[in-house]
């Protein structure tokens, strides 16, 4: 498959399902060679790898879990061997708290929870950047989100992790910049997904999302190629001149305390 991107591989964590799967998709469809990680739903990850062969692209799937350094320099280590240096890498994976408060929150979460979304990213950058300091050029991107914005109570494990995450761009923007590596972030607001109906049916138990989409700007909660074109964009040869920002994907500002249901 010809594009913008053939030629370049690119490593998109928690790849198979939701947001990552639309970035999967489109990184593809757009030429690129994408290694998708995923922890343990090897079947989604297969049905992604599938759907992009199927449409005349290339992908191969990739276990680790990404807050283990060892299973993340192993899976590096052969999407090198397989493909070639890493160009393109999206930090997309993740996952939410439980909405208990400070005082009510498990340890054993905290760490999972922040180890998952700033750690992850972390190891995968020191991993990939040597060999993608080789290229023409390379991209970052992390998938972060409007939490950091908000930053509600009854969520501080995500709080902490997506803020760490956004702490790590813009560190290794600075670092990078000379190697001629753009780090960026996307920052989606609800995003109809799995991780997006549990967090709504908890909060308001919402059991569909679509109910929500009259509350929501131009009348639909946020799809995951939406995130992907923004993604698309910060890595393709349009972005000549972005390193070190925030994307925000929510349509100007969504109001998740109103819903139709």
């Amino acid at each position: 498959m010809t594009g913008s991107l053939a030629g370049r591989v690119a490593l998109v964590t928690g790849g198979g399902r939701g947001v990552g799967r639309g970035i999967s998709m489109a990184l593809a469809a757009d030429g690129a060679t994408v290694a998708i990680n995923y922890r343990r739903d090897l079947e989604a990850a297969a049905e992604t790898v599938a759907a992009i062969e199927a449409a005349g692209g290339k992908a191969q799937a990739y276990a680790a879990s990404v807050d283990d350094y060892e299973q993340n320099a192993e899976m590096v280590s052969a999407i090198e061997a397989d493909h070639g240096p890493i160009g393109i890498l999206v930090n997309n994976a993740g996952i939410a708290s439980r909405g208990q408060s400070v005082e009510q929150t498990d340890p054993a979460e905290l760490q999972r929870v922040v180890a998952t979304h700033a750690f992850g990213p972390h190891y995968l950058s020191k991993l990939v950047i040597p060999k993608m300091r080789t290229l023409d050029r390379g991209d970052i991107v992390m998938i972060s989100s409007v939490a950091t914005r908000s930053l509600s109570g009854f969520g501080a494990p995500y709080n902490m992790g997506k803020t760490a995450m956004e702490a790590l761009a813009y560190t290794l923007a600075k670092e990078e910049r000379a190697n001629g590596i753009r780090v960026n972030i996307v920052a989606p607001g609800l995003v109809d997904t799995d991780m997006g109906q549990r967090l709504m049916n908890a909060l308001q138990g919402v059991e569909d999302l679509r109910a929500l989409d009259q509350s929501m700007p131009w009348g639909r909660v946020c799809q995951p190629d939406d995130v992907a074109n923004v993604v698309k964009f910060l890595v393709s040869d349009a972005n000549s001149y972005l390193t070190g920002e925030r994307l925000y994907c929510d349509g100007g500002g969504q109001d998740m305390s109103r819903s139709n249901s």
